[in-house]
């Protein structure tokens, strides 16, 4: 009896994205696994999603805000108004981006063995660490609205879009790259060094503990073009569109062509790295069980 080659299909290798979409009841399982692990014999748990922050918010605020004069004051009158906010905002999405990309890039790794018991779609594993560090984002986001209320915050509905956008853009691109390195990781382990020195870049690539007026008063019109490619750049400044501007009385200049010009080019990359991922991911999974 013959066979025909069209009902034959590559071992190993799932449906994309779109299959991750039909399983999410196991996308759900997953999140609260990955909960219940990471937090298995904490005392504070969930609470450490505020301590962290906290901590980096009060280190970056005293040394960048209090002792290189970032802070608007009375002897520093050229300072960031509210900077506080300013930075916190900045804080908030970065951490997302590096927790989702840190996590999502060990993933496949560090579920080894249940990838070698059993068939699930594989991308579930790198979208559900992107889930579990929204849920760390949910709280300090929580935070940031309070402070904002504190001092005054009155968005509108373009800068609450914005900031929605924002989470978009850096979400898209963690997942991309979480998709990219995740799979990578599974033949070249060296791939995990290689993202912690990413995410340690991404962090001052980025306008969070400084403004951007700095970036383009040192480089000039040109690269500073350039430093607007970099999708967490824009999701930043969306962030400090949204919650940081309207605390203040609204004289701060905005990056030019933020949301007309940069934001959509922000999201074609950031959907750009995410197919270039999805592919990259499709090509090498049907190995994984045997390189783990």
């Amino acid at each position: 009896m013959s066979v025909s080659t069209e009902e034959l299909a590559r071992p190993g290798v799932g449906g994309g994205l779109a299959e991750v979409f039909r399983t999410r009841f196991l996308l759900k399982l997953l999140v609260r696994k990955e909960l219940k692990v990471r937090y298995r014999g904490s005392v504070l748990g969930l609470l450490w999603s505020y301590v962290k922050p906290g901590v980096q918010f009060i280190v970056f605020y005293i040394a960048l805000g209090v002792f290189l004069g970032l802070e608007n004051s009375p002897r520093n009158p050229g300072g960031l108004p509210n900077y506080a906010i300013y930075l916190f905002s900045g804080i908030v999405l970065i951490n997302f981006f590096n927790e989702a990309l840190g996590n999502a890039s060990r993933s496949i790794v560090n579920n080894g063995g249940l990838i070698k018991k059993i068939y699930l779609p594989r991308e579930l594993f790198p979208v559900a660490s992107v889930w579990v560090s929204a849920v760390h984002f949910f709280p300090q986001l929580v935070i940031l609205v309070g402070a904002c209320l504190y001092a005054g915050w009155h968005p509108s509905f373009l800068q609450l879009a914005a900031a929605l956008g924002g989470f978009a853009i850096v979400g898209l691109l963690a997942t991309g790259l979480g998709l990219l390195f995740g799979a990578v990781n599974v033949y070249f382990r060296d791939s995990e060094n290689f993202v912690d020195m990413l995410l340690m870049v991404a962090t001052w690539a980025s306008p969070v503990m400084y403004a951007w007026t700095m970036v383009a008063d040192k480089l000039g019109e040109f690269w500073f073009t350039v430093y607007q490619f970099n999708p967490i750049t824009v999701g930043v400044e969306s962030f400090h569109y949204a919650f940081w501007l309207p605390t203040t009385d609204g004289s701060a200049p905005l990056p030019p062509n933020l949301l007309s010009v940069w934001m959509p080019v922000a999201l074609l990359v950031s959907a750009g790295i995410l197919l270039i991922g999805q592919l990259t991911f499709r090509r090498l999974e049907g190995r994984f069980a045997q390189e783990l």
